[in-house]
């Protein structure tokens, strides 16, 4: 006779979209790239000012502005792919044949 033995319980955890976690951090990650934009164009352009005015020049704060707007959309740009990466594995998962007879 064989003794009947419970099977070892998966270690893996519950993933978070299988709670009500897992929407409000999507949920937070895409409002961060509301701020993200704004955010980088105000930090370059007051560095860009505070350098104008230690060097007196003019330009370096309109440098200052190209180029937080350009971190800004690199950064957007880059979650985007990413979310784009994280929706189609997540596709993929759930329609997966199942081998039904």
């Amino acid at each position: 006779m064989v003794p009947y033995h419970k099977p070892i319980p998966s270690s893996k955890e519950k993933p978070l979209m299988a709670s009500g976690i897992g929407a409000w951090v999507e949920a937070e990650k895409l409002m961060s790239l509301a701020f993200v934009l704004p955010s980088s164009v105000l930090i370059c352009w007051g560095f860009g000012a505070w350098i104008d005015h230690l060097l007196h020049q003019k330009w370096i704060a309109i440098v200052g502005i190209i180029f937080g707007c350009v971190c800004g959309l690199v950064y957007v740009i880059r979650q985007a792919i990413a979310a784009e990466k994280k929706a189609t594995v997540e596709d993929e998962k759930t329609s997966e044949p199942t081998n039904q007879p």
